[in-house]
């Protein structure tokens, strides 16, 4: 088995199965991508990776600035592995009613939690965002919501 230097290369080295024994077709060739296999455990993985290394290029994101994102998810997740494993600070705005699981995932990947109202779901974690995002012009805000890497 290969060893790789970085978790970060793990993302999108995902395996391919061939699954065509559950098609009722004898003729169609089914193949799986196994997207829960990568590191932070979804194809988010791959957006969020995405994400951060376009912000890289283009000077958004630069070494000692903190990331800021909405997320109820896998997003969030993804992002808060890839930030840890680069030293970039990330500050997670979440839904207060998100599972204790995500939250759990999210701060052991070292995100600082910003709760915005349950109720608003995840239209009021992005305008929360916005308005940190608005008042901190030094953190990044990759926004995954209009992001074309997304």
């Amino acid at each position: 088995m290969a060893v790789v230097s970085s978790v970060l290369d793990l993302i999108g080295n995902t395996p391919l199965v061939d699954v065509s024994a559950l098609s009722p077709n004898p003729d169609v060739r089914i193949l799986a991508k196994l997207e829960s296999q990568n590191p932070a455990g979804s194809v988010k993985d791959r957006i969020a990776a995405k994400m951060v290394a376009e912000a890289e290029e283009d000077g958004t994101l630069t070494p000692g600035r903190t990331i800021i994102e909405p997320s109820s998810g896998n997003t969030g997740i993804a992002l808060a592995m890839i930030a840890q494993l680069k030293g970039y600070p990330i500050k997670i705005v979440l839904p207060e009613n998100v599972s204790v699981e995500r939250r759990q995932l999210l701060e052991i990947f070292g995100a600082e939690l910003i709760m915005s109202p349950g109720a608003e779901g995840s239209n009021g974690a992005v305008r929360r965002a916005q308005a940190l995002a608005d008042e901190h012009p030094e953190w990044a805000f990759l926004y995954q919501y209009a992001n074309e890497a997304n």
